[in-house]
């Protein structure tokens, strides 16, 4: 994937430019310490039937090093079993062949490629949601198609093109914790009525403003209301009436076949040639010049049920299409859901959706509906430390006829446009975003943006490798408000280096390019890394070691380093079950090679994990993987 795409040549202001007034030791903690709590008009439910938040616990482990080989390393006293790797059977299906001869239809059925974002959903007896047994729904962001064939994409076919399709997607599997072998491990049930996977080619309906708009209609669909597939799945969120959203994030990549391509094109990144995929040679749909409307069909967040296999996900249109990177979801005081969503390129946008109705837990049926009728919002932060919601509204803003939209249906098709006209703030690639269930703070990481900005005087970061997370706080507490306080929780950097702005200003383990953001129900920070293959190991980066997972103390600002990854792979995905003595994280495109995809001839070239780690794992070539982590003692992860 293509990471330093840029897409915005607006004139809107950059986040970067609001760092000028500040040294690095001045951003840490400037502004949102100084302001009363008030997190009472947020409501959290990612644990049902459990007590609320506890209080802020401490980080109780020994800090391990970096590393730079191929395996994964925990703290002493932590067990790490492999649980789900690309080609398992999802259910009773076929087994994973080394050499990469499964066919496209065995692949259907079994896991996807490149794991990503992920969420466990405990299985709810008397009430009580169980630590031992449920559903992981599991995003399967996109494939190396060098691998993914015996021959990679020589002699390109209908079947390969197939094949790279149905390992895209999600991954819904039910798992259950017992003794095996006479220890407890996790594994999957085998067979499954809940398990099934959600590709390229899965029928989905369309939902919200943009269903049935003149540019959501295509030749196969002459309604605009159903499209197949979902792909580019990132990261996601989960609502409170238990559905998992996932989003889709590079689908620009997967389109082709046209000539020069069009303004509206342009500011999504389509462009003449993709990103090397070539499906548009046996799929017509992903041939922009035989079929433009079909791109308007992705870039959306996705709903599915994964309690009920037989319902289709739908794509919910009022939530905007840009390059979906998550969805974090709470409920405002009042009740209205909101959904925090961020757009994962350098110098794309942050947003949020408010709904206009209120969740009620006695009909939890009736949860997704919501999604569809609410107001879109960008932010806008202003060097003042203060920001303000922008409403994405047919007739605000400067959204109207005059400027190129006809409608809401309009607006929300070409999000991104919109947030231009509407003066939305430009940032380093937002990736994910995450509530602090203490005090309600939003924080966000930026991950880099190696795109060299014309620097102001004093900018201690006009060249953004490392990345940074920023945080803020919404008025009076509540999700819903229009205005909010901002400031940075973290400059990502190397304390060693003699360029400040290479420096950073973290408070404990070193790490560059945050990504994944998770808090755990204690108030632990989880921070996840994705340093590029074309850079990790090398030059300013090498000091970071493999990708890595930490742990930050918000309060104090201390960061721990938990985990580190096999080689040229990204650590993302995170959930946990609800005692909290369960964790889930998946490792993504171990082996990654500069360039993108690897060569079949040398399949074990970047790495041979996870087979040389785990014993009686099928190797061959390197695979994507899902592992559970535990305390040997049994105890709370992380404490």
């Amino acid at each position: 994937m293509d990471r330093d795409l840029i897409s915005n040549d607006s004139a809107n202001a950059h986040f970067a430019a609001f760092l000028t007034r500040l040294s690095p030791s001045a951003i840490t903690r400037r502004r949102l310490l100084q302001v009363g709590l008030g997190s009472a008009a947020l409501s959290f439910f990612g644990l049902p039937a459990l007590a609320g938040p506890t209080g802020r616990a401490a980080i109780g482990f020994t800090p391990i090093g970096v590393s730079s080989d191929d395996a994964v390393h925990v703290p002493d006293g932590y067990t790490v079993q492999l649980l789900y790797a690309w080609g398992d059977p999802i259910s009773n299906g076929p087994a994973f062949r080394a050499d990469a001869g499964n066919s496209a239809a065995e692949q259907a059925e079994q896991a996807g490629m490149h794991h990503d974002g992920m969420h466990f959903f405990p299985r709810v007896v008397n009430g009580q949601p169980s630590s031992t047994h449920g559903l992981l729904c599991i995003n399967h962001e996109y494939t190396d198609d060098g691998i993914l064939h015996p021959d990679g994409m020589a002699e390109w076919s209908h079947d390969k093109t197939r094949k790279s399709q149905n390992a895209h997607g999600v991954s819904v599997v039910e798992v259950e914790l017992g003794e095996l072998g006479g220890a407890f491990r996790w594994q999957l049930v085998r067979p499954s009525a809940y398990a099934r996977r959600i590709t390229a080619r899965t029928p989905i309906r369309i939902a919200g403003p943009a269903a049935g708009a003149p540019g959501m209609r295509t030749r196969d669909d002459r309604r605009g209301n159903v499209v197949f597939g979902t792909l580019a799945n990132c990261a996601m969120g989960h609502t409170p009436w238990g559905s998992y959203l996932t989003c889709e994030e590079n689908f620009n990549a997967y389109f082709n076949g046209l000539g020069e391509p069009t303004a509206d094109q342009k500011r999504y990144g389509i462009r003449a040639n993709g990103a090397g995929f070539r499906w548009h040679e046996y799929d017509s749909r992903f041939d922009v010049a035989t079929e433009a409307n079909e791109a308007n069909r992705f870039g959306w967040v996705v709903e599915i049920d994964p309690w009920q296999p037989a319902q289709a996900p739908v794509k919910r249109t009022a939530l905007g299409r840009f390059k979906h990177e998550c969805a974090t979801v709470v409920l405002a005081g009042d009740g209205r859901v909101v959904v925090y969503m961020s757009d994962d390129e350098a110098f794309e946008y942050l947003y949020k959706f408010v709904s206009r109705d209120r969740f009620d837990a006695r009909e939890p049926a009736a949860g997704g509906r919501l999604l569809d009728v609410g107001t879109l919002y960008v932010a806008r932060f202003d060097a003042d430390g203060k920001g303000r919601w922008l409403a994405l509204q047919h007739g605000q803003h400067g959204l109207d006829e005059g400027s190129g939209f006809a409608d809401q249906a309009d607006i929300l098709m070409r999000t991104r446009q919109a947030a231009d006209v509407a003066g939305a703030t430009k940032m380093d690639r937002p990736e994910w975003l995450a509530v602090d269930p203490q005090s309600g703070d939003v924080y966000c990481t930026l991950t880099n943006n190696r795109q060299r900005l014309t620097p102001e005087p004093g900018n201690p970061r006009a060249e953004n490798i490392f990345g940074h997370i920023v945080r803020w706080r919404e008025a009076q507490g509540d999700a819903a408000a229009d205005t909010l306080d901002w400031d940075v929780f973290v400059l990502a950097g190397d304390p060693e280096n003699p360029d400040p702005a290479r420096r950073g200003n973290s408070k404990g383990d070193a790490f560059a390019s945050p990504d994944g953001l998770w808090f755990d129900r204690a108030g632990r920070l989880w921070i996840q890394t994705d340093v590029s293959g074309s850079v990790l190991n090398r030059g300013d980066h090498q000091r970071f070691g493999n990708n890595q997972m930490l742990v930050a103390d918000v309060a104090s600002g201390e960061i721990r380093r938990f985990l580190t990854g096999p080689k040229g792979c990204e650590i993302t995905g995170i959930s946990a079950t609800p005692d909290a003595r369960n964790l889930f994280i998946n490792v993504q495109h171990p082996g990654e090679v500069a360039g993108g995809r690897s060569s079949p001839a040398a399949p074990l070239a970047g790495s041979g994990w996870p087979a040389n780690q785990f014993a009686g794992v099928t190797g061959g070539r390197p695979r994507s993987a899902t592992l559970v982590i535990r305390r040997a003692d049994g105890g709370v992860v992380g404490s």
